[in-house]
């Protein structure tokens, strides 16, 4: 019988912590949000549908593109979102890409919260394959948020 998988968020990984602490802030909510939407089909394709993890990043890209910030507002977004993910009773995809929308809404308010939103989308992505190979898949997962990180920052230095 072969051993089920435990993810755990390895929330100190030293290659993306480092390139976050070089990311501006705003770069950081974008690349929060990516993370997020790379994984958010897993909340629309379930049996949740309650809009407040679709409404917290609507938040968050309102901020990237306006830079007006109102922390009453983040902070609503973020509780619902979390909300959300305690109304979902057991642990899946849809309640991780909860948490992870959660988090990163609050990337407006603490850049270092987008670590947050990317480890959730990856507990999504394990939960998803656990039948599967789930190690392989968060490895391929974080190895892209690796790289579209150190893309955007590319991209932010250059503008």
């Amino acid at each position: 019988m072969a051993r089920k998988s435990k993810f755990s968020i390895a929330t100190k990984e030293n290659r993306i912590m480092d390139l976050l602490s070089e990311t501006n802030h705003k770069t950081s909510a974008r690349w929060a949000v990516d993370c997020v939407e790379r994984v958010f089909f897993y909340y629309e394709n379930s049996d949740f549908h309650d809009n407040h993890p679709k409404q917290a990043l609507d938040v968050l890209k309102e901020w990237i593109q306006t830079g007006k910030f109102s922390m009453a507002v983040v902070r609503k977004a973020a509780l619902d979102s979390h909300a959300t993910a305690r109304k979902i009773e057991m642990d899946n995809p849809a309640k991780s890409v909860a948490r992870a929308a959660g988090q990163a809404v609050a990337t407006a308010h603490v850049k270092t919260h987008a670590i947050g939103a990317a480890n959730y989308s990856l507990q999504a992505i394990h939960r998803a394959n656990e039948n599967a190979d789930p190690d392989l898949s968060v490895q391929k997962e974080r190895d892209w948020q690796y790289n579209h990180l150190l893309q955007l920052l590319a991209d932010s230095k250059a503008n």
